[in-house]
């Protein structure tokens, strides 16, 4: 019995101070209602921050985007230009491929005979063997290199 009699005073006393201890230790109904604001504006502080971080990479992504984009639509513009110059040029040349067809080949019936004759002027052969070897003379000075 004895045994019984100290467990009931250990109970009480300390149940006594562990009643007073969680008394003022455990906060009030306003420091909670604190506390929970605080974590609050907190999460919210974070939050606004990272919407405005997010944000600002999304303005210099879209800025990005948009330059590289209008460098492309230029490209394309000037692509255009080139494929409607090389249109052009291929015309011209397909005209000109046309128009060679479009040619009459001449026959002996296009052509048109003189009535009178042209009459030859007979040179001397002896001149004519002359001049041609006074030609070959003056070609092989130049074959030679003596000016």
């Amino acid at each position: 019995m004895k045994l019984q009699g100290n467990r009931d005073f250990l109970f009480e006393k300390y149940s006594k101070l562990s009643c007073r201890n969680f008394d003022n230790t455990y906060p009030s109904k306003k420091s909670i209602v604190f506390i929970s604001h605080k974590i609050i504006n907190a999460l919210n502080l974070s939050l606004i921050l990272l919407i405005f971080m997010l944000s600002f990479l999304s303005f210099n992504s879209q800025r990005k985007w948009t330059d590289f984009y209008s460098i492309i639509r230029d490209m394309r513009s000037i692509n255009n230009q080139l494929i409607a110059y090389i249109s052009l040029t291929e015309e011209s040349y397909i005209n000109e491929i046309y128009k060679l067809d479009n040619f009459k080949k001449a026959t002996s019936k296009d052509l048109i005979y003189i009535s009178t004759n042209i009459k030859k002027t007979e040179k001397n052969k002896l001149f004519h063997h002359f001049l041609n070897l006074y030609k070959g003379i003056e070609e092989g000075r130049y074959q030679i290199g003596n000016l």
